[in-house]
C-alpha cells in the first residue's frame, strides 16, 4: 500500500495516458494513480481499464457521465483518496506538462514539513517550454494579480501541480468551494494559505503538451480575474478556525 495518490482527470487523453501511467509506475516510490475520466469519447477510460490488469491495486479510475468541470474531478478525487487513508494526495495533467520525476520533489517537501507543496514555474524566473508569449504572459500576469488581490505569498498561484497533506484536504470544506474551472486552483491555495498551512513552492519546468488537445480557454481566464475579487471580499467574513 502507498501512502500516495496522483489524480489525474482526463477528458480524451488517449494519446498520452498509457505512457503517464508507466511513467508514474517506473519512479523508485511507489505511488498509486486515480484517473477521473468524464466521459471520454475517444476511449480514454478504456485504455485506462485495461492497464488495471497489469497494475493491479496501484491504478483506479473512476468514471463520470460527461465533462463536469476540472474543480468538481479533483474534489471527486480527493473525497476517494481521503476514504482511502491516503496521506499525500497530489494533483497531476495528463499530457507531460508536469514532469512525472517531480512527483518525488513534491513529495519531499511535504515530508521536510510542507502541507501543501506546489510545483511552481514562477519561483525561479519564468520556466515554461513551448508556450505562445500570449499564454505565457496571461499566466504569469495572472499570478501577479492573484497575489496582489488575495495577499498571498505564492509565486504560481495557479498552478495545477501539487501534493497535499491529508489534513489540508480535511478541514477545506469542499461544499464552499465556489469555482469549478481554472479558478479552482486558486481558491485551494486560497483557502490553504487562511486557514494557516505550511505552503511550499518547489521549481518545475512546464512543458507544454505534443499531444492532445489544450482544454484551456480565454474564458476560464476571465473567470479567475473577476473571481479573485469576490473571494477576496467573501474571505472577509470568514472564521480561518482549524
Amino acid at each position: 500500500m502507498s501512502d500516495s495518490v496522483i489524480i489525474i482527470p482526463t477528458y480524451n487523453e488517449k494519446e498520452n495516458i498509457e505512457k503517464i501511467i508507466s511513467a508514474v509506475f517506473s519512479l523508485k516510490k511507489s505511488f498509486h494513480i486515480l484517473i477521473v475520466d468524464d466521459g471520454s469519447p475517444d476511449g480514454t477510460a478504456n485504455i485506462v481499464k485495461k492497464l488495471q490488469n497489469k497494475y493491479e491495486k496501484k491504478l483506479h479510475i473512476e468514471e463520470r457521465s460527461g465533462k463536469l468541470g476540472l474543480g468538481t474531478a479533483y474534489i471527486h478525487g480527493f473525497k476517494w483518496a481521503l476514504k482511502k487513508n491516503y496521506n499525500f494526495i497530489f494533483e497531476m495533467d495528463a499530457d507531460f506538462s508536469h514532469n512525472p520525476n517531480d512527483l518525488i520533489k513534491l513529495y519531499n517537501a511535504n515530508k521536510n514539513g510542507g502541507d501543501l507543496s506546489i510545483g511552481s514555474r514562477y519561483i525561479k524566473g519564468v520556466n515554461i517550454v513551448n508556450w505562445p508569449m500570449s499564454r505565457l504572459l496571461m499566466s504569469f500576469f495572472a499570478s501577479k494579480y492573484v497575489k496582489m488581490i488575495t495577499g498571498m505569498p505564492i509565486h504560481d498561484s495557479t498552478a495545477g501541480f501539487k501534493c497535499y497533506k491529508r489534513i489540508v484536504l480535511e478541514t477545506i470544506n469542499f461544499n464552499k468551494i465556489q469555482f469549478i474551472g481554472y479558478a479552482f486552483q486558486i481558491e485551494m491555495k486560497f483557502k490553504a494559505w487562511k486557514y494557516g498551512f505550511n505552503i511550499v513552492e518547489v521549481p518545475v519546468i512546464f512543458t507544454d503538451r505534443t499531444e492532445g488537445t489544450s482544454k484551456m480557454s480565454g474564458g476560464i481566464f476571465f473567470e479567475a480575474f473577476f473571481g479573485v475579487i469576490q473571494m477576496k471580499i467573501n474571505s472577509l467574513f470568514i472564521s480561518w478556525k482549524r
